[in-house]
């Protein structure tokens, strides 16, 4: 290649004068030291990119090439800050409003696997209702196959305008292909997939994204709960595992129990002129109902805003764990060619004061804040609570799900596996409710892991390979070498228990995969409830208004 072809070669200077007509309107606000480093490092990039374009070797994808360093650019910022592509935004549409046009399927493809599988598929809409089902393998679209494609990719080829059909070929578990015809619709994923009452006089609702209209969702499931219940006594509301979503939602759901006109969070940024307050706008349905909210390590953004402002309102009490610490807000900006760039433009402080971000970032790597900076706020009752590393549970529930073992069940899909197998010998099974698995059937899936590789390091090991490796360094390691090989058999010992250990959680999480191959979402969570720690401690605390008060109280 000789010369860069001329739609190129135009493309080159676009930067330079965006930059030029950056620098024009803003040298009264940045030192003109800046613009200088902004212009030049624009040049130098756009003559590097012509020479590679020109001079490289191999003919060169332009959209590859580019979208590798913008990657890597954003990359040295946060986690956060994502380039979104022309063929990215029905995917990021999706994010934001829960619904998007395809066949209501999701993918995932296991380690080493060429060909990827349906590891969800929805109620009601199209792919379930030509009957493919979750653990069935993808092989081809349209004639096409699916080998060694990226999950991104094939997501991307099965969404598309409503209406319109596409052709699948799949492989049941069984070994069993088969073709169908699927038309695409409307996916419309709820946020509020379930809510219902735990006991007699005690509601339960859960959110599992603050897309559009979650705080209507919340609300309308709130009224729908003392309408057909008008003698409940509590409610909990289920936050766990809940990655956040749009601020203003954030806002919409604390309103559903604070009241109008509190300022639930505030953002600050570089650029002082956007610095906003988000105070309630509306009636609230409940300020007085005794309120639980569940909290975990997947809470996150809007749901640590929600769960901070109840905190801090003492508007109720916080149970189950640690959340996440992600007190950044995020906005995308237009870039041209319908592609956009989410960028993180502020921090938020929920009502106390506090902003809950788990680190700081430095050239996009994560800086952890020490417990001796994170300072203490006081809730409206004056409890003391800690900015910085996330929102602390008022009570703390021991999960064993962040187990390593149980980490690794689920990661490798041998839950999953489980599940797929367990389907296979069932064509039905009792009302979600009502379901459990027995010993025997716990047993059937220990005895599935034995020719399986689900390998993991404990804390404890690593520790004592540290160790190990500081002794030989110090001439330690003959003196201790009888204790260290005791120790590392009784780990090893213990770690062969740990499917006895961990029978109760796994075994939950077995039950959830299971049901959830009938009775989709709904299920899953229904049969969830009746083993779940942190609701049956919600359920003793709003069974004892005495403790609920004192955990308020701020004495």
């Amino acid at each position: 290649m000789n010369s860069i072809k001329k739609p190129l070669k135009a493309l080159l200077y676009i930067p330079v004068i965006m930059v030029a007509a950056f620098l024009g309107v803003a040298t009264t606000t940045v030192e003109d030291g800046k613009y200088f480093e902004i212009s030049k490092n624009i040049e130098i990039f756009t003559n590097l990119y012509k020479e590679i374009n020109t001079f490289y070797v191999d003919d060169v994808d332009p959209s590859r090439l580019m979208r590798t360093g913008i990657d890597a650019m954003l990359e040295s910022l946060d986690p956060y800050t994502n380039y979104i592509s022309e063929s990215e935004i029905e995917g990021f549409r999706m994010i934001v409003r829960g619904r998007y046009s395809g066949i209501g399927a999701t993918i995932d493809r296991k380690k080493g696997e060429v060909f990827p599988f349906i590891s969800e598929s929805y109620e009601n809409f199209p792919a379930q209702k030509v009957g493919i089902k979750t653990g069935d393998v993808l092989l081809s679209i349209d004639g096409k196959t699916t080998k060694d494609k990226t999950t991104d990719d094939i997501s991307n080829i099965l969404r598309g305008a409503p209406e319109t059909n596409v052709a699948l070929e799949l492989r049941r578990p069984n070994g069993e292909n088969y073709k169908v015809n699927v038309t695409r619709q409307e996916v419309k994923v709820p946020n509020v997939p379930y809510y219902g009452m735990v006991n007699n006089d005690i509601g339960y609702l859960t959110l599992t994204t603050f897309t559009e209209q979650a705080g209507k969702n919340v609300a309308d499931a709130l009224k729908a709960l003392k309408t057909e219940h008008p003698n409940m006594k509590g409610v909990i509301f289920d936050l766990r595992n809940n990655g956040g979503g749009l601020l203003n939602e954030a806002v919409n759901v604390s309103n559903v129990f604070v009241p109008k006109g509190e300022m639930i969070v505030n953002t600050r940024g570089k650029v002082k002129d956007r610095d906003q307050d988000f105070p309630t706008m509306n009636a609230p349905v409940d300020l007085n109902i005794p309120l639980i909210v569940l909290i975990n390590s997947g809470s996150a953004s809007a749901s640590e805003i929600v769960a901070g402002v109840i905190q801090d309102l003492d508007r109720g009490v916080l149970v189950g764990q640690k959340s996440y610490g992600k007190g950044l807000v995020q906005n995308t900006r237009d870039v041209g060619f319908n592609s956009r760039v989410k960028l993180t433009i502020a921090k938020y402080y929920i009502p106390s004061g506090r902003c809950i971000q788990a680190v700081s970032y430095k050239d996009g790597m994560p800086i952890e804040i020490p417990d001796s900076l994170k300072a203490v706020f006081r809730t409206k009752n004056n409890r003391p609570v800690l900015d910085g590393g996330g929102i602390f549970p008022d009570v703390k529930v021991i999960d064993d799900t962040n187990e390593k073992l149980v980490k690794v069940l689920m990661k490798q899909n041998l839950i999953f596996d489980f599940a797929t197998n367990y389907v296979s010998t069932h064509s039905n099974i009792i009302a979600a409710k009502e379901f459990s698995l027995s010993d025997t059937d716990y047993q059937s899936f220990v005895n599935s892991l034995s020719d399986k590789d689900y390998s993991y390091k404990t804390d404890s090991e690593k520790a004592l390979n540290a160790l190990i490796k500081k002794a030989k360094e110090e001439n330690y390691y003959n003196a201790l070498q009888a204790d260290i090989t005791s120790m590392q058999q009784q780990i090893q010992t213990d770690k062969a228990n740990d499917l006895t250990k961990y029978k109760k959680s796994i075994k939950d999480l077995l039950e959830r995969e299971v049901v959830s191959r009938y009775y989709y979402e709904k299920g899953r969570i229904e049969v969830g409830l009746k083993n779940d720690d942190e609701v049956k401690e919600a359920i003793n605390l709003i069974n004892d208004p005495a403790r609920y008060k004192e955990l308020l109280s701020g004495n």
